[in-house]
């Protein structure tokens, strides 16, 4: 079946500080090749035209490369394909007739900006607490210059493979940040540049994290099961190792 016919719950909220409520919609003729968030433009076409207020949602790249457009789809956030953002999930993984439930991360430190909008600004103030080096490196080396064992440079790419989008966040039922936080050690701290900061990046990531709110990691790994690039919970460990020796450091300084 080419067309599809999907029944919409959508979440939608005018502004962080008034309550909001799942509001429904109807969508026929839809193209089972259609991707998700053009779904969600053929609804707000039809919104407009009835004269309504278009359903606010985050976008960039459609490419799975940004992470802005992140929504929980009936209770999974990016919806039910592993390894996939919502613009890279197309309504073929749907079936006809469908009742599809729409929420914005649920988290206290992603206050909801507007319908399925939230605002991630504390991912922001995270990386810039620690997430960058100040060596300085010059221009971009030759390629075999830099002596990086095979095994390391591979770890250190997968970490950077995070894009920030919060899924982890919106998963675990204590909003904790720790996977998020952990790629983001692990990327900056394996390489040869970012030796020289990474105590001091461990103790203000870690502590900038914990101050804007997201809670502690209970080890359930959910996180893992729902983030777009498959970034694991080992993360996890390396930023806990990282945390517990920069901690150690600073307590026996002279």
């Amino acid at each position: 079946m080419n067309e599809m016919t999907f029944h919409l719950r959508v979440w939608r909220q005018p502004d962080r500080n008034t309550p909001g409520k799942l509001v429904e919609y109807t969508i026929e003729g839809i193209s089972h090749d259609t991707s998700f968030l053009e779904m969600l433009d053929l609804v707000n076409d039809k919104i407009i035209l009835e004269g309504g207020d278009p359903i606010t949602f985050d976008f960039d790249c459609r490419e799975g490369i940004c992470g802005s457009c992140g929504m929980v789809i009936n209770g999974v956030p990016h919806g039910p394909e592993p390894g996939t953002t919502v613009c890279q999930l197309f309504m073929r993984h749907f079936h006809n007739d469908d009742t599809i439930t729409i929420e914005p991360w649920r988290a206290k430190s992603f206050p909801v900006i507007k319908d399925l909008v939230v605002d991630r600004s504390a991912f922001d103030r995270i990386m810039a607490a620690g997430g960058y080096i100040t060596v300085d490196s010059g221009s971009a080396p030759e390629a075999n210059e830099v002596p990086i064992p095979k095994a390391i440079a591979d770890r250190a790419f997968d970490a950077a493979a995070c894009i920030g989008c919060g899924a982890c966040v919106a998963a675990c039922k204590n909003a904790s940040a720790v996977l998020f936080v952990g790629a983001k050690l692990e990327h900056l701290g394996l390489l040869p540049q970012g030796q020289a900061e990474r105590d001091r990046r461990a103790l203000r990531m870690v502590d900038t994290m914990e101050a804007e709110g997201f809670g502690a990691c209970s080890n359930e790994g959910e996180c893992e099961a729902v983030c777009p690039k498959e970034i694991g919970t080992r993360h996890i460990a390396r930023l806990n190792r990282d945390y517990t020796r920069a901690s150690l450091k600073l307590a026996f300084r002279p």
